[in-house]
């Protein structure tokens, strides 16, 4: 009703009721208009009520949200690192249970539905995922970890070897106790005397050794003899020091690796018994006498693995073998048996060295390690990590507790066992180092061999270079120093083999 209609019903009332009383007057217009108003509610359209408005606003928010979410996603999915590895991505695949690869998908394909993946399950579930396989295979590998009884021969040899080496280690402690009680300026004339005589070192005698080149050299015990190995197949015995030839060893057919004397060889082992070892690349290892020019015994079991160097343990009895199958062996002379196939590398073992006490002994291995084992118990107690390329030589002071490792890095370590950690790296030579060798008598001293046609010398002191022989034409395969410290042999690619000695 418009406002002049209110009005004019109003004028109306009061006409129609003016005779009344006033309060009664006064509650029947009060009534009227009550009623009037009922009417005008009641005259009024009424807009259905519904819940479809507010259903579609739920909607609204959902979709929002959803939209927002999978925004977020593609953001956290350009974020996500994934390798471009396709058989990474393949092995990330196979762990969260996925197919490795999709009906004419390609790497980029693949890479990316990962992504995908990984950006909806998150990469903490990854993750969790990851060390839930590791833990699980650890545990795999813990459970399958197992012992067994080993043979008899190998409980007789570790007793042995145990009480070998206990006496000798007694005495060299007593024996070093005693030198550090020597004035410090007595041991210091004594080195500089020893250094004096290392600088005037030149070459004293060269002889050409085969018509192939010459791998390995090793004086004798006594210091009378050297026996040098070609890649002819034939091993020499020469006199020292006018390299008179006074024995050819033929048995081996392919490039000789190593030929070593037996420690008791010349000094207290008779002649017809077994004096020398050699090593070479079809696995054939072979003992010697200095009596025949043929092998008196065979070593058989790693054959077709290449044997690159051996070693006899300080006492004859043991000797070790570094073969091509990852693996070294210790052979047992007194029960003509194998008493101990080691595994630990992950690549060809190809160096060998016993402790002079003979209770462990260090090899080291194309995989860039080497590792000391405890002969008396068969466990690796000491992890050379630190070179960046194979370790092609190595070898124990005298001392009982340095061992310097050769590298084809370039480098010359010196380790401590003591420590168990490295001493000192020696920036040696300009191409990889094919031996090194400390000094017998005290280890004053050690020498290194380098492709780089050089030899060096350096002090146990500071490791600080000493003297550097420069001679051969060829890279030098081998080193060796004398027993009596008196000559160093050096044997070269070029066929020769050279004594050196202060002139």
């Amino acid at each position: 009703m418009s406002d002049d209609e209110v009005q004019y019903v109003k004028k109306q009332k009061t006409i129609h009721y003016g005779s009344l009383e006033d309060s009664e007057r006064l509650r029947l217009e009060q009534k009227d208009d009550e009623k009037s108003e009922d009417e005008e509610v009641a005259n009024t359209p009424q807009v259905p009520s519904s819940n479809e408005y507010m259903e579609l606003e739920d909607a609204m928010s959902r979709d929002k949200q959803a939209l927002l979410e999978e925004f977020e996603r593609r953001k956290k999915a350009r974020s996500i690192n994934v390798s471009t590895d396709d058989a990474e991505v393949k092995r990330n695949l196979r762990q969260l249970s996925e197919p490795i690869c999709l009906f004419g998908e390609g790497p980029a394909e693949r890479r990316s539905r990962l992504r995908e993946i990984l950006s909806r399950i998150g990469e903490d579930a990854v993750i969790r995922r990851e060390a839930e396989e590791e833990r699980k295979q650890f545990e795999k590998d813990q459970e399958a970890t197992w012992y067994h009884e080993g043979p008899e021969s190998l409980r007789v040899a570790r007793l042995w070897i145990a009480d070998y080496s206990l006496p000798r280690a007694k005495a060299r402690l007593e024996e070093a106790r005693k030198m550090s009680d020597f004035p410090t300026a007595s041991r210091t004339a004594r080195m500089q005397e020893l250094q004096k005589k290392i600088q005037v070192l030149s070459i004293h005698s060269s002889q050409i050794g085969d018509t192939r080149p010459l791998s390995y050299c090793q004086f004798s015990p006594n210091s009378k003899l050297l026996a040098t190995a070609s890649w002819s197949g034939l091993c020499k015995i020469w006199s020292v020091p006018d390299c008179t030839l006074k024995q050819t060893l033929r048995g081996h057919t392919c490039n000789v690796g190593a030929i070593i004397f037996h420690p008791q060889a010349t000094l207290t082992q008779d002649e017809s018994v077994c004096n020398m070892a050699s090593c070479a690349s079809d696995g054939s290892v072979k003992l010697w006498d200095f009596k025949s020019e043929e092998p008196i015994a065979d070593i058989e079991g790693h054959m077709p693995h290449r044997v690159s160097r051996l070693g006899f343990h300080p006492s004859g009895r043991f000797l070790g073998t570094c073969c091509y199958d990852n693996s070294w062996r210790l052979w047992d002379l007194a029960q003509c048996t194998e008493v101990l196939h080691q595994e630990g590398h992950v690549k060809p073992v190809h160096c060998i060295s016993f402790q002079v006490d003979g209770s462990v002994c260090a090899t080291g291995g194309l995989d860039s390690f080497g590792r000391v084992w405890d002969l008396r118990t068969g466990r690796c107690i000491m992890f050379m990590e630190g070179h960046l390329k194979s370790i092609i030589g190595i070898d124990f002071s005298r001392n009982g507790f340095h061992i310097a490792t050769a590298s084809e890095d370039n480098t010359c370590k010196i380790w401590d066992l003591r420590k168990r950690n490295i001493l000192y790296t020696i920036p040696a030579h300009t191409n990889l180092i094919s031996e090194v060798k400390f000094q017998k008598d005290g280890g004053d001293y050690l020498v290194t061999a380098s492709y780089d046609n050089t030899a060096k010398l350096w002090t146990n002191r500071t490791w600080q270079p000493l003297k550097t022989l420069s001679g051969h034409d060829g890279k030098i395969m081998s080193v060796d120093i004398s027993p009596d410290d008196q000559y160093i042999a050096t044997c070269s690619y070029d066929r020769t083999f050279k004594f050196w000695a202060p002139e």
